[in-house]
Protein backbone atom coordinates (compact mmCIF):
# COMPACT_ATOMS: atom_id res chain seq x y z
CA UNK A 1 0.00 0.00 0.00
CA UNK A 2 1.41 3.37 -1.51
CA UNK A 3 1.16 6.36 0.70
CA UNK A 4 2.51 8.79 -2.07
CA UNK A 5 0.55 9.33 -4.94
CA UNK A 6 2.61 11.53 -7.51
CA UNK A 7 5.72 13.98 -8.25
CA UNK A 8 5.53 17.15 -6.69
CA UNK A 9 7.84 20.36 -8.08
CA UNK A 10 10.04 21.62 -5.14
CA UNK A 11 8.50 24.71 -4.50
CA UNK A 12 5.60 22.80 -3.35
CA UNK A 13 7.67 19.90 -1.27
CA UNK A 14 9.42 22.67 0.67
CA UNK A 15 6.00 24.73 1.46
CA UNK A 16 4.50 21.10 2.56
CA UNK A 17 7.88 20.50 5.06
CA UNK A 18 7.53 24.22 6.38
CA UNK A 19 4.15 23.73 7.19
CA UNK A 20 4.11 20.08 8.27
CA UNK A 21 6.95 21.16 10.70
CA UNK A 22 4.91 24.69 11.96
CA UNK A 23 1.68 22.54 12.31
CA UNK A 24 3.20 20.04 14.87
CA UNK A 25 5.36 22.63 17.11
CA UNK A 26 2.27 24.64 17.06
CA UNK A 27 0.66 21.55 18.49
CA UNK A 28 3.13 21.13 20.83
CA UNK A 29 2.62 24.58 22.01
CA UNK A 30 -0.51 23.78 24.24
CA UNK A 31 1.39 22.48 26.99
CA UNK A 32 1.69 26.18 27.24
CA UNK A 33 -1.48 27.09 27.72
CA UNK A 34 -2.81 23.93 29.22
CA UNK A 35 -2.22 25.18 32.86
CA UNK A 36 -4.40 28.71 32.22
CA UNK A 37 -7.35 26.74 31.21
CA UNK A 38 -7.10 23.68 33.60
CA UNK A 39 -10.07 24.61 35.69
CA UNK A 40 -12.48 25.11 32.77
CA UNK A 41 -15.01 22.76 32.19
CA UNK A 42 -13.25 20.24 29.64
CA UNK A 43 -15.71 19.46 26.46
CA UNK A 44 -17.94 23.17 26.87
CA UNK A 45 -14.32 24.95 26.97
CA UNK A 46 -13.37 22.08 23.70
CA UNK A 47 -16.78 23.16 22.31
CA UNK A 48 -16.21 26.96 22.39
CA UNK A 49 -12.88 26.34 20.53
CA UNK A 50 -14.07 24.54 18.02
CA UNK A 51 -16.88 27.13 17.50
CA UNK A 52 -14.85 30.20 17.18
CA UNK A 53 -12.15 28.28 15.10
CA UNK A 54 -14.94 26.96 12.76
CA UNK A 55 -16.59 30.89 12.80
CA UNK A 56 -12.86 32.11 11.16
CA UNK A 57 -12.28 29.32 8.99
CA UNK A 58 -16.32 29.81 7.56
CA UNK A 59 -15.18 33.30 7.36
CA UNK A 60 -11.51 32.66 5.42
CA UNK A 61 -13.66 30.17 3.01
CA UNK A 62 -15.76 33.19 1.93
CA UNK A 63 -13.23 35.25 2.08
CA UNK A 64 -11.29 33.07 -0.48
CA UNK A 65 -14.42 32.62 -2.64
CA UNK A 66 -14.77 28.91 -1.52
CA UNK A 67 -18.10 28.03 -2.54
CA UNK A 68 -19.68 25.40 -0.70
CA UNK A 69 -19.48 21.69 -1.51
CA UNK A 70 -21.97 19.26 -2.57
CA UNK A 71 -20.72 16.13 -0.51
CA UNK A 72 -21.51 12.82 -1.37
CA UNK A 73 -22.79 10.22 1.09
CA UNK A 74 -19.20 8.43 1.20
CA UNK A 75 -17.86 12.35 1.80
CA UNK A 76 -20.13 13.16 4.00
CA UNK A 77 -19.49 9.74 6.51
CA UNK A 78 -15.85 10.48 5.76
CA UNK A 79 -16.19 14.29 7.10
CA UNK A 80 -18.52 12.90 9.70
CA UNK A 81 -15.88 10.34 10.60
CA UNK A 82 -12.66 13.04 10.40
CA UNK A 83 -14.62 15.13 12.88
CA UNK A 84 -15.46 12.29 15.27
CA UNK A 85 -12.44 10.68 15.98
CA UNK A 86 -9.84 13.02 14.95
CA UNK A 87 -11.44 15.92 16.92
CA UNK A 88 -13.80 14.69 19.50
CA UNK A 89 -12.96 11.74 20.64
CA UNK A 90 -9.70 12.06 19.88
CA UNK A 91 -9.54 14.95 22.79
CA UNK A 92 -11.64 12.60 25.12
CA UNK A 93 -9.26 10.07 25.05
CA UNK A 94 -6.24 12.52 25.57
CA UNK A 95 -8.06 14.05 28.71
CA UNK A 96 -9.05 10.67 30.07
CA UNK A 97 -5.31 9.92 29.39
CA UNK A 98 -3.81 12.19 31.30
CA UNK A 99 -6.70 12.08 34.17
CA UNK A 100 -5.63 8.36 35.14
CA UNK A 101 -2.01 8.88 33.67
CA UNK A 102 -0.21 12.05 33.02
CA UNK A 103 0.62 13.91 30.30
CA UNK A 104 3.73 11.84 30.02
CA UNK A 105 2.04 8.82 29.61
CA UNK A 106 0.07 9.81 26.64
CA UNK A 107 3.04 12.09 24.74
CA UNK A 108 4.74 8.83 25.14
CA UNK A 109 2.38 7.13 23.04
CA UNK A 110 1.36 9.94 20.61
CA UNK A 111 5.48 10.17 20.28
CA UNK A 112 5.37 6.94 18.12
CA UNK A 113 2.87 8.61 15.57
CA UNK A 114 6.10 8.86 12.89
CA UNK A 115 6.58 4.79 13.20
CA UNK A 116 2.79 3.92 12.70
CA UNK A 117 2.67 5.79 9.73
CA UNK A 118 5.82 4.56 7.72
CA UNK A 119 4.74 1.17 8.56
CA UNK A 120 0.73 2.00 7.37
CA UNK A 121 2.76 3.16 4.15
CA UNK A 122 3.22 -0.02 3.07
CA UNK A 123 6.61 -1.16 2.52
CA UNK A 124 8.93 1.72 3.92
CA UNK A 125 12.37 1.65 2.70
CA UNK A 126 15.09 0.61 5.55
CA UNK A 127 15.95 4.79 6.02
CA UNK A 128 12.28 5.69 5.99
CA UNK A 129 11.73 2.82 9.19
CA UNK A 130 14.96 3.81 10.67
CA UNK A 131 14.34 7.53 10.69
CA UNK A 132 10.66 7.08 12.37
CA UNK A 133 12.14 4.52 14.87
CA UNK A 134 15.07 7.98 16.09
CA UNK A 135 11.78 10.74 15.63
CA UNK A 136 9.83 8.34 18.15
CA UNK A 137 12.75 7.37 20.05
CA UNK A 138 13.48 11.58 20.76
CA UNK A 139 9.74 12.29 21.28
CA UNK A 140 9.42 9.18 23.63
CA UNK A 141 12.65 10.84 25.72
CA UNK A 142 11.68 14.53 25.30
CA UNK A 143 8.58 13.26 27.12
CA UNK A 144 9.68 11.44 29.52
CA UNK A 145 8.39 7.35 29.76
CA UNK A 146 5.29 8.07 31.31
CA UNK A 147 3.62 5.97 34.30
CA UNK A 148 0.16 4.84 34.84
CA UNK A 149 -2.31 2.06 35.04
CA UNK A 150 -3.84 -0.03 32.44
CA UNK A 151 -7.05 1.99 31.31
CA UNK A 152 -4.51 4.95 30.97
CA UNK A 153 -2.79 2.85 28.46
CA UNK A 154 -5.30 1.41 26.70
CA UNK A 155 -6.82 6.01 26.89
CA UNK A 156 -3.80 6.36 25.08
CA UNK A 157 -3.48 4.02 22.45
CA UNK A 158 -7.27 5.45 21.36
CA UNK A 159 -5.47 9.02 21.17
CA UNK A 160 -2.96 7.43 18.94
CA UNK A 161 -5.64 5.59 16.69
CA UNK A 162 -7.53 9.50 16.66
CA UNK A 163 -4.51 10.74 15.65
CA UNK A 164 -4.26 8.43 13.00
CA UNK A 165 -7.27 9.37 11.72
CA UNK A 166 -6.82 12.85 12.02
CA UNK A 167 -5.07 12.75 8.48
CA UNK A 168 -5.84 9.59 6.91
CA UNK A 169 -9.68 10.28 7.13
CA UNK A 170 -8.57 13.50 5.66
CA UNK A 171 -6.61 12.81 2.52
CA UNK A 172 -9.50 11.47 0.09
CA UNK A 173 -11.49 14.51 0.80
CA UNK A 174 -8.77 17.09 0.02
CA UNK A 175 -8.57 16.63 -3.70
CA UNK A 176 -11.59 17.91 -3.61
CA UNK A 177 -12.40 20.22 -0.69
CA UNK A 178 -9.05 21.54 -0.22
CA UNK A 179 -7.58 22.07 3.43
CA UNK A 180 -9.51 25.41 4.23
CA UNK A 181 -13.25 23.72 3.77
CA UNK A 182 -11.68 20.21 5.51
CA UNK A 183 -10.49 21.89 8.31
CA UNK A 184 -13.34 24.57 8.46
CA UNK A 185 -16.56 21.83 7.99
CA UNK A 186 -14.83 19.32 10.39
CA UNK A 187 -14.12 21.87 13.27
CA UNK A 188 -17.55 22.83 12.37
CA UNK A 189 -18.89 19.32 12.90
CA UNK A 190 -17.11 18.82 16.00
CA UNK A 191 -19.20 21.39 18.20
CA UNK A 192 -22.48 19.28 18.51
CA UNK A 193 -20.64 16.50 19.09
CA UNK A 194 -18.67 18.07 22.34
CA UNK A 195 -21.66 20.01 23.25
CA UNK A 196 -23.41 16.40 23.48
CA UNK A 197 -20.75 15.28 25.69
CA UNK A 198 -20.33 18.11 27.96
CA UNK A 199 -24.25 17.57 28.81
CA UNK A 200 -24.15 14.20 29.37
CA UNK A 201 -20.67 14.25 31.73
CA UNK A 202 -21.13 18.00 33.28
CA UNK A 203 -24.89 18.86 32.61
CA UNK A 204 -25.35 22.65 32.69
CA UNK A 205 -21.82 23.14 34.10
CA UNK A 206 -20.14 22.16 31.11
CA UNK A 207 -19.98 26.15 30.33
CA UNK A 208 -19.28 29.27 32.63
CA UNK A 209 -18.01 32.51 31.81
CA UNK A 210 -14.22 31.81 31.17
CA UNK A 211 -11.61 34.30 33.52
CA UNK A 212 -9.77 36.74 31.26
CA UNK A 213 -6.44 33.99 31.14
CA UNK A 214 -9.00 31.03 30.58
CA UNK A 215 -10.43 33.05 27.74
CA UNK A 216 -7.20 33.90 26.07
CA UNK A 217 -6.26 30.43 26.50
CA UNK A 218 -9.16 29.31 24.17
CA UNK A 219 -8.89 32.13 21.90
CA UNK A 220 -5.28 30.34 21.34
CA UNK A 221 -6.43 26.92 21.26
CA UNK A 222 -9.15 27.81 18.67
CA UNK A 223 -6.68 30.39 16.82
CA UNK A 224 -3.25 29.08 16.65
CA UNK A 225 -3.70 25.46 17.20
CA UNK A 226 -6.90 24.70 15.28
CA UNK A 227 -7.03 27.38 12.39
CA UNK A 228 -3.70 27.69 11.40
CA UNK A 229 -2.28 24.79 12.67
CA UNK A 230 -4.99 22.40 10.89
CA UNK A 231 -4.73 24.30 7.85
CA UNK A 232 -1.25 24.38 7.69
CA UNK A 233 -1.33 20.36 8.13
CA UNK A 234 -4.18 20.02 5.41
CA UNK A 235 -2.60 21.85 2.94
CA UNK A 236 1.05 19.83 3.92
CA UNK A 237 -0.44 16.29 3.40
CA UNK A 238 -1.51 16.46 -0.24
CA UNK A 239 2.06 18.21 -1.15
CA UNK A 240 4.70 16.07 0.75
CA UNK A 241 3.08 12.66 1.77
CA UNK A 242 1.35 11.13 5.24
CA UNK A 243 4.68 9.45 5.66
CA UNK A 244 6.85 12.50 5.19
CA UNK A 245 4.28 14.45 6.89
CA UNK A 246 4.20 12.05 10.01
CA UNK A 247 7.94 12.73 10.70
CA UNK A 248 7.50 16.03 11.72
CA UNK A 249 4.97 14.68 14.42
CA UNK A 250 7.98 14.31 16.30
CA UNK A 251 8.22 18.00 16.64
CA UNK A 252 5.34 18.40 19.27
CA UNK A 253 7.50 17.99 22.55
CA UNK A 254 10.22 19.95 20.84
CA UNK A 255 7.10 22.75 20.94
CA UNK A 256 5.95 21.85 24.59
CA UNK A 257 9.80 22.13 25.72
CA UNK A 258 10.40 25.42 23.80
CA UNK A 259 7.18 27.05 24.77
CA UNK A 260 7.56 26.31 28.58
CA UNK A 261 10.98 27.78 28.07
CA UNK A 262 9.63 30.78 26.95
CA UNK A 263 6.72 31.26 29.13
CA UNK A 264 9.42 30.70 32.24
CA UNK A 265 7.55 27.29 32.71
CA UNK A 266 10.82 25.68 33.56
CA UNK A 267 14.20 24.87 32.24
CA UNK A 268 14.53 22.15 29.71
CA UNK A 269 16.71 19.47 30.91
CA UNK A 270 19.66 17.24 29.58
CA UNK A 271 16.86 14.38 28.07
CA UNK A 272 14.73 17.11 27.12
CA UNK A 273 17.44 18.44 24.79
CA UNK A 274 18.60 15.00 24.01
CA UNK A 275 15.51 14.26 22.70
CA UNK A 276 14.80 17.08 20.87
CA UNK A 277 18.18 16.66 18.95
CA UNK A 278 17.59 13.06 18.24
CA UNK A 279 14.16 14.26 16.58
CA UNK A 280 15.67 16.70 14.88
CA UNK A 281 18.34 13.91 13.68
CA UNK A 282 15.23 11.55 12.45
CA UNK A 283 13.45 14.22 10.53
CA UNK A 284 16.89 14.72 8.71
CA UNK A 285 17.48 11.11 7.93
CA UNK A 286 13.97 10.46 6.77
CA UNK A 287 14.03 13.35 4.49
CA UNK A 288 16.93 12.56 2.71
CA UNK A 289 15.70 9.21 2.21
CA UNK A 290 16.28 8.10 -1.64
CA UNK A 291 12.45 8.30 -3.78
CA UNK A 292 10.84 11.33 -5.21
CA UNK A 293 8.80 13.52 -3.01
CA UNK A 294 5.01 13.36 -3.24
CA UNK A 295 2.78 15.94 -3.19
CA UNK A 296 -1.72 15.08 -3.72
CA UNK A 297 -3.71 15.09 -7.43
CA UNK A 298 -3.75 18.79 -7.46
CA UNK A 299 -0.48 20.58 -8.60
CA UNK A 300 -0.30 24.19 -8.97
CA UNK A 301 -3.89 24.58 -10.75
CA UNK A 302 -5.35 22.81 -7.88
CA UNK A 303 -4.05 23.40 -4.95
CA UNK A 304 -5.50 22.45 -1.98
CA UNK A 305 -5.49 25.34 -0.27
CA UNK A 306 -6.79 26.95 -3.68
CA UNK A 307 -10.11 24.85 -3.27
CA UNK A 308 -8.95 21.22 -4.34
CA UNK A 309 -9.69 21.82 -7.98
CA UNK A 310 -8.84 18.65 -9.76
CA UNK A 311 -6.43 18.75 -12.49
CA UNK A 312 -7.76 18.37 -16.30
CA UNK A 313 -7.47 14.69 -17.34
CA UNK A 314 -3.72 13.97 -18.46
CA UNK A 315 -2.87 17.22 -17.46
CA UNK A 316 0.26 17.10 -14.82
CA UNK A 317 0.02 14.82 -12.07
CA UNK A 318 -1.77 11.71 -12.34
CA UNK A 319 -3.02 9.99 -9.37
CA UNK A 320 -2.22 6.96 -8.24
CA UNK A 321 -4.46 6.06 -4.81
CA UNK A 322 -4.55 3.41 -2.50
CA UNK A 323 -6.21 1.75 -0.42
CA UNK A 324 -5.76 3.85 3.19
CA UNK A 325 -6.91 1.41 6.32
CA UNK A 326 -8.62 3.93 7.97
CA UNK A 327 -10.60 4.60 5.81
CA UNK A 328 -11.30 1.49 3.70
CA UNK A 329 -11.31 4.06 0.82
CA UNK A 330 -9.34 4.93 -2.16
CA UNK A 331 -6.69 7.89 -0.69
CA UNK A 332 -3.04 8.17 -0.13
CA UNK A 333 -1.91 9.56 3.60
CA UNK A 334 -1.47 14.82 13.00
CA UNK A 335 -3.42 19.95 18.61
Amino acid sequence: MSTDVSIAAPPSRIRGLSQAAGAMFLVGTLAGVSGVIQDYPVYGGQALRYLLAAAVLLAVTRLAGLRAVRLTVREGALLTALSLFGLVIFNICVIEATRRGGPALVGTVLGTVPLALALLGGRPSPRVLGAATVVVAGATLATGLGSGDLPGLMWSLGALFCELCFSLLAIPLLPKLGAVRVSAYSAALAVPLLAVTGLLLDGTAMLRVPTLPEALGLGYQAVIVTTVAFFLWYDALPRIGAATAGLFAGLIPVGAIATGAVLGLGTPSAPDLLGAALVVTGIVIGLSAAGPPATATATAGGSPAAGGRRPAAGAGSPAAPASSPATGASGRRSP
